[in-house]
C-alpha cells in the first residue's frame, strides 16, 4: 500500500510539473527547446481586392526575409471586414483585446479603427491616401506615438493620369465614381476636380455607399462624360467588373488609380506595385518588432517608384485608338 501511494504521489507531481511548463509563457519552444518568442501580428483589411492583397503579400515577405517567419516565430491573425466599417471597428477591438504584438492596418478605415482602439499597441498602415487628413498622424515626419506607415498617393500619380485623359483624349467631362464615406476617396475626388479644372475640363461625380450601387452609378454617367476615373476607392474597386462592363458596352474610356485595376480592364493608370508598398511597410514593422525604433521615430513614406501604364486591349475594347507616341509617356501593358 505504501509503495502504491508513493507511486501515485510521484505521478501527480510529474503531471503538475508538465501542466505548469505548458502555461504562462509567451515563448515558443522549438524542436530543441530554443525558447524563441512567438510574435502575434493582427492584420485588419477593409475588403478583398488585388491591391490590398498584394500589399499584405509584400508585408509578409519583408518580415520573413528579416527573421520573422510564419509558423516559426510569427503567427498572423488575419481578419477582413468585407467592406463593412462596423466589422472593421469590431476587428480592431478584438485584435486589441487579444493583445497582439503589432497591427498591420491595410486601408484608411482599418487604420482609423485600429488607432481608435489602442494608443499602446504598435500600428503600421498602408494603402492610405491621406494619413494626415485622416487624422492618423500629425505629419509625415512626425507620426503618432504608436502609428506610422506608407501612403499610396504619390504626389504626381493622379496628375499624370488626369492630364493624360485631358491632353491625349481631349476629354472635357470626366466622371468620377467613389464612396463619399471613404475619407481617402473624398480627398482624391477633390484632387481630380482641381486637376481637371486646370485643363478646362469638368468633373461629374457619382457617389456610392456600397458595392451593390456601383453598376447603377456607372450607368448614370453614360452620355454625360467622355471618360471615367476610379480612384483607389475600396468600395468601387471591389466591384470594378461592373464598371468595366459598362465602359466596354458603351465605349467609355475607363481610367483607374492603381495598376492592379488597370490590368483588369482600364485604359491606363499611373501607379506602382502594391506589393512593393507593402514590403516597405513590412520593413517598418521589422524595426519595431526588433526594438530598433518606435513608430513615432519612423517617418511615413510615399511609394518610391511609380509609372504610367497603358492597357492596349482595354483601350481597344473601349473605343480608344492607341498611339505609338504614347510609349514616350509610359509603358504598354499586354497580357
Amino acid at each position: 500500500m505504501k509503495k502504491k501511494g508513493w507511486l501515485l504521489g510521484a505521478s501527480s507531481l510529474l503531471l503538475g510539473m508538465m501542466i505548469l511548463s505548458g502555461c504562462g509563457s509567451s515563448e515558443k519552444s522549438g524542436g530543441e527547446g530554443d525558447g524563441k518568442k512567438e510574435y502575434v501580428i493582427g492584420v485588419s483589411q477593409i475588403v478583398e481586392h488585388p491591391s490590398l492583397d498584394a500589399a499584405y503579400k509584400g508585408f509578409k515577405k519583408a518580415l520573413e526575409e528579416n527573421g520573422f517567419k510564419e509558423g516559426d516565430n510569427v503567427k498572423y491573425d488575419v481578419q477582413n471586414a468585407q467592406g463593412d466599417p462596423n466589422n472593421s471597428q469590431t476587428i480592431a477591438k478584438n485584435l486589441v483585446g487579444d493583445g497582439v504584438d503589432l497591427i498591420f492596418a491595410n486601408s484608411t478605415p482599418s487604420a482609423q479603427h485600429a488607432l481608435n482602439a489602442t494608443k499602446k499597441i504598435p500600428i503600421v498602415f498602408t494603402s492610405v491616401t491621406d494619413p494626415v487628413g485622416a487624422e492618423l498622424v500629425k505629419s509625415f515626419e512626425e507620426p503618432g506615438e504608436n502609428i506610422t506607415g506608407t501612403s499610396d498617393n504619390h504626389p504626381e500619380a493622379t496628375s499624370k493620369t488626369i492630364f493624360f485623359i485631358t491632353d491625349e483624349l481631349k476629354a472635357k467631362k470626366i466622371g468620377v465614381i467613389y464612396n463619399s464615406g471613404e475619407q481617402n476617396s473624398v480627398v482624391q475626388a477633390k484632387e481630380v476636380k482641381k486637376l481637371a479644372e486646370e485643363k478646362g475640363a469638368q468633373v461629374v461625380e457619382a457617389s456610392v455607399s456600397t458595392s451593390a450601387e456601383v453598376k447603377q452609378a456607372t450607368e448614370s454617367l453614360v452620355g454625360r462624360v467622355d471618360a471615367i476615373y476610379v480612384p483607389t476607392d475600396n468600395t468601387v474597386v471591389s466591384a470594378l467588373d461592373a464598371v468595366i462592363g459598362v465602359a466596354n458596352d458603351k465605349d467609355i474610356p475607363l481610367f483607374v488609380g492603381e495598376l492592379d485595376s488597370m490590368k483588369k480592364g482600364a485604359v491606363a493608370a499611373s501607379g506602382f506595385s502594391y506589393e512593393d508598398l507593402g514590403y516597405e511597410t513590412g520593413l517598418m514593422a521589422v524595426k519595431i518588432l526588433k526594438g530598433e525604433k518606435k513608430p513615432s521615430e519612423i517617418s511615413v513614406e510615399y511609394p518610391k517608384d511609380f509609372k504610367l501604364m497603358i492597357n492596349k486591349k482595354a483601350a481597344e475594347e473601349q473605343g480608344v485608338e492607341v498611339k505609338d507616341a504614347w510609349s514616350e509617356l509610359g509603358e504598354f501593358y499586354e497580357e
